[in-house]
Order: C-alpha cells, then sequence, then structure tokens
C-alpha cells in the first residue's frame, strides 16, 4: 500500500486528509512537524507532502534522497520556501497547488476593500474604548462609486474584478500579461496611472525577483491620501517600512493587510504576553487605528483546504506512477 507523508498537518485538514486516503486506498502518515524536524519519518513511505512558510531546511534534501524521496509536493501556491534547484539536484520533483480556490482569497479582499470603504476600521476602534460617536471624516464611500485597483490580474486578481465589477465598482488592472477575456471588466493601465486613480489599491502577485518589494516610498507617495491598501499576496510583495512611513505621513489613508514582512516570527504565535517588541514593525501597524492585520488567513476556506489537500495529494500520486504532473516547478 501506497504510503505518504504530510507535515504540518491541522486539525481542520484532517477530514480531507482521511477522505483521500480511504477513496485512494493508501496510507497517510500526519505530523504537525515542519519536515525539518520529521524527515526521519520519511524513511518507510514513498511520498511526501509539507506546508510551511519558512525555508526548508538545506540538510533535507540529500536526506530525502537517501530515504528514496522522489517528490516534494507543497500544498501551498507559494514554493519559495523550497530551494528547488537543490530539490533537483537530488532527484526531487518539486509540485505546487497554484490555485486551491481563488474565490476564498479574492472574497477575503472584497470584505477588506468594503470594509476600508466603510471605514470600519475606524468605528472598530472607538466602539471598544465606549466612544458611538462619529465624525465627518467618517464619511464612507459606496462601491459603485469608488475606482478599485488590482495589481496582478491572474486567477484571484481576476476573480476579484469579476466580484467587483457585478458590484458596479470601476476596476482598473496592471499586470505584465494583460488577459484579453478581462477587457470590458478591467480597465489596463500602469501602474502609476492605477497608484494615482484608485481609492483602493489590491495585491494579488506571486512572489519572484520582479515582484519583492513592488510597493515602496515612491510608489505610496502617487497614492490619494485618501485611499487604502488591501495585501492578501505576499508580505515581500509590499517595502514595509516605507509603509509605515506613509501612513504615519498620511500619503494615504488605511491598510489591511492579511500578509506583511515579518509574518513568520507572529503569524501561528499566542503573543498576548510576549506582546510585539521583538517585532517593531508589525508592532507599530498593529498600534495603528488605520490599519487591518488578520494573520495570514486569506485562503482559509471550506473549499480552500480540501484543494489543497486533494491537489497535492494527486501530485504526489502522479509523480509516484511516473506521469507527469501540471504543477510541477522548474
Amino acid at each position: 500500500m501506497t504510503k505518504i507523508l504530510m507535515t504540518s498537518v491541522r486539525e481542520d485538514e484532517q477530514d480531507a486528509i482521511n477522505a483521500f486516503a480511504k477513496e485512494h486506498n493508501i496510507k497517510i502518515i500526519t505530523t504537525p512537524k515542519l519536515i525539518d524536524d520529521a524527515v526521519d519519518m520519511t524513511a518507510d513511505v514513498d511520498g511526501l507532502v509539507i506546508q510551511q512558510r519558512s525555508k526548508v531546511d538545506p540538510a533535507v534534501y540529500a536526506k530525502l534522497k537517501a530515504n528514496g524521496i522522489k517528490q516534494i509536493a507543497t500544498r501551498t501556491a507559494g514554493f519559495d520556501m523550497v530551494d528547488i534547484k537543490k530539490a533537483h539536484e537530488n532527484g526531487l520533483t518539486v509540485t505546487n497547488v497554484p490555485a486551491y480556490s481563488p474565490r476564498s482569497v479574492a472574497e477575503h479582499a472584497l470584505m477588506q476593500i468594503f470594509r476600508l470603504l466603510r471605514k470600519s476600521y475606524r468605528f472598530d476602534t472607538q466602539v471598544a474604548a465606549d466612544d458611538f460617536r462619529w465624525f465627518s471624516d467618517e464619511q464612507a464611500m459606496e462601491i459603485h462609486t469608488a475606482t478599485v485597483g488590482i495589481i496582478g490580474v491572474g486567477r484571484i486578481g481576476g476573480t476579484l474584478a469579476k466580484l467587483l465589477n457585478a458590484l458596479g465598482a470601476h476596476v482598473l488592472g496592471f499586470d505584465v500579461k494583460p488577459r484579453e477575456e478581462m477587457k470590458g471588466i478591467v480597465e489596463y493601465v500602469s501602474k502609476e496611472e492605477l497608484l494615482k486613480r484608485s481609492d483602493v489599491i489590491s495585491l494579488h502577485v506571486d512572489l519572484n525577483p520582479t515582484s519583492t518589494h513592488l510597493l515602496g516610498a515612491k510608489d505610496f507617495a502617487l497614492m490619494k491620501p485618501t485611499a487604502a491598501l488591501v495585501n492578501a499576496s505576499r508580505g515581500p510583495v509590499v517595502v514595509t517600512a516605507d509603509l509605515v512611513d506613509a501612513l504615519n505621513k498620511k500619503e494615504l489613508a488605511a491598510a489591511a493587510l492579511d500578509t506583511f514582512e515579518g509574518e513568520n516570527e507572529v503569524v501561528m504565535t499566542d503573543r498576548r504576553k510576549k506582546g510585539l517588541s521583538d517585532v517593531p514593525l508589525i508592532e507599530e501597524l498593529h498600534a495603528m487605528d488605520n490599519v487591518i492585520l488578520t494573520p495570514h488567513i486569506a485562503f482559509f476556506t471550506n473549499l480552500a483546504v480540501k484543494n489543497m489537500v486533494d491537489f497535492s495529494l494527486e501530485d504526489v500520486l502522479l509523480v509516484l506512477a511516473g506521469k507527469p504532473s501540471p504543477h510541477e516547478v522548474n
């Protein structure tokens, strides 16, 4: 019977894992550990599925090869935690899940766009302090009167664009590869024009050398002082120090960040006692009443979790059967 090890497994994934194992008549061994700490468990399995934000320990690749492992499947869209070159040097095929549920992230971004346009971050802070007043500068903008800019009009950004278009918003898009099928839904413009015209900007790019620090001080200076930013892509897409500075200078009005630089230090940790003093930029963002922070949960829906499990395991079975996976990373 085929045996597959899955690392960093959460309780909410277990039902989907059990269902897949039963349907395909395989054994799936799960552990909450990272592969760095569970590599010895691969000695008795055929395949491997991982999930983590931190870089895989370089020593892991040779150990996997020595244990007879032929592949690494990450059940995430991002694969920057894997050293692709080192994996290939050790005969390991790497796969990811590029589209586990575009709707999940798009809906999260849409929710945050609504919150930013309605300035709910201001009211949340006031009401929490027992202040039930409202002020002239808290007047909201109805979404059908707003211009929303999407940087990265791919699977997720395109899904968001369709939702926004259905609500009557004017949608601007910037993408290095404009999609013909999005014409009539998205007005494609340059990044600079998008920054200048948008009331809210939503980021939906993957992390690569061209998208790292895609938005910095010069970009924030182009935005309307009434505009807001949503980042539900990857933290390093934005220069966090520049964002903090721009918010302090009121070069933009607000931000909703599901992902941010330094998040590996705080996401999935309990900071109620320790606080955030060791991550000063995140601490400063957290203290701002015009910043909404969420712990990298835009993807976290019923369908997305099932697809992440199913697609990654299907890739393992394909590779083990000597067949190509459509999700192989080269």
